[in-house]
Order: structure tokens, then sequence, then C-alpha cells
């Protein structure tokens, strides 16, 4: 492997999603979630929620694979991770206060962010990783997105293996949140 963080062995050939894919789709998705929460005051929990848990998955896997096979990688993560810890800040403004202002600085974090992300960062990976490594990212993205926080918590550890750690124990304490409160977190449930 191209200097990929250890992935378990599998038998057979890796199924599921490319981790660019699935980024790259729930990038569209918290573009569309920052339109909506303008008129709908419920999207703006939902995107809190699906930015917290896109930043989780992002920092437990993009980003060591950024930093193992590019060049330059450690410090391009290191940027990505100073732009996600003010995002993170952001987010927690919104969550707290959801007003225009606070949505208007996360729409223009998420923006920076889809456009460095799909323009940087996406195209140099597909060409140093094999699709299969990519599949396999992908799947681990998904498991740490389900398990993820659905709140912001700045100040958290960004990096493995600590944010592998802490951030599954801080998503089970927020879904419990989530469900006392019946706090909307999914799109599909607006």
């Amino acid at each position: 492997m191209s200097g990929l963080p250890p992935l378990p062995p599998i038998d057979g050939d890796a199924t599921g999603r490319s981790m660019i894919d699935l980024l790259d789709e729930e990038h569209e998705q918290l573009d569309r979630l920052c339109a909506r929460a303008e008129t709908e005051p419920a999207a703006s929990d939902v995107l809190v929620a699906t930015l917290a848990r896109h930043l989780s998955a992002e920092e437990q896997y993009l980003y060591p694979a950024v930093s193992s096979v590019l060049p330059a990688g450690a410090t391009i993560a290191s940027r990505e991770l100073a732009a996600d810890a003010e995002l993170l800040v952001a987010l927690r403004r919104l969550h707290t206060n959801a007003d225009r202002s606070s949505l208007r600085t996360v729409t223009e974090h998420v923006r920076e962010h889809t456009h460095r992300t799909a323009g940087e960062l996406f195209p140099a990976l597909r060409s140093r990783c094999t699709e299969e490594q990519l599949v396999r990212l992908g799947n681990r993205v998904e498991i740490a997105r389900s398990a993820a926080p659905t709140r912001p918590h700045p100040g958290t550890p960004s990096t493995p293996p600590l944010n592998k750690l802490v951030d599954p124990a801080l998503g089970v304490v927020d879904k419990v949140m989530d469900a006392l409160t019946r706090r909307t977190t999914w799109e599909e449930d607006l």
C-alpha cells in the first residue's frame, strides 16, 4: 500500500463506495443544507449534525490518508485541521444561536472547505491511491460517520488515535441528547 495507515486485511475484493465519492456527495448535501437552513429553521439542526459527523469522519480517515500519501501531505492535513477547528467554533455558535450571521459564517466555511477538497485533495488522492484503497477507506468513513458526534465539540482531539476513541463516545452522548430532545439530525427526516 502506498503509505496509507494500515487497513485490516480482506478476503477477496473490497466492496462499497470510494471515500472520495462519499465525501464529495456529503459536500453536495452540506451545500444543500446551508441553503435550506436560510428558510427552514429545522434544517439548521440537521446541518449542524451532518457537518459534525462529516468533519469527524474526515479527521479520522481523509487527513491521515492525505498526510501519508501526498507530497507535503502533513502540511496540507495540518492546514485542513486548523480550518476544521475554526469551522467547529462557528458551528458551535450556529448550534447555540441559530442566527443568520452564524449561518453565513458556517456557509462560507463549508464552501471554502468543499472547494479546497474537491479542487486539491480529491484529485491528488485519486492519482496516488488505488480504487480498492479508496473503497476500503470509504467503508471506514461510513462507520466513523455513523458513530460520530452530532454536535460540534471544539477542542477535542482531531487526529488519530485519540479522535477514534473520543468521537464515538461523544457520539453516544449526543445521540442520547438528540433522542431526549427529539432533535432532527438527518436530512431525510426534515
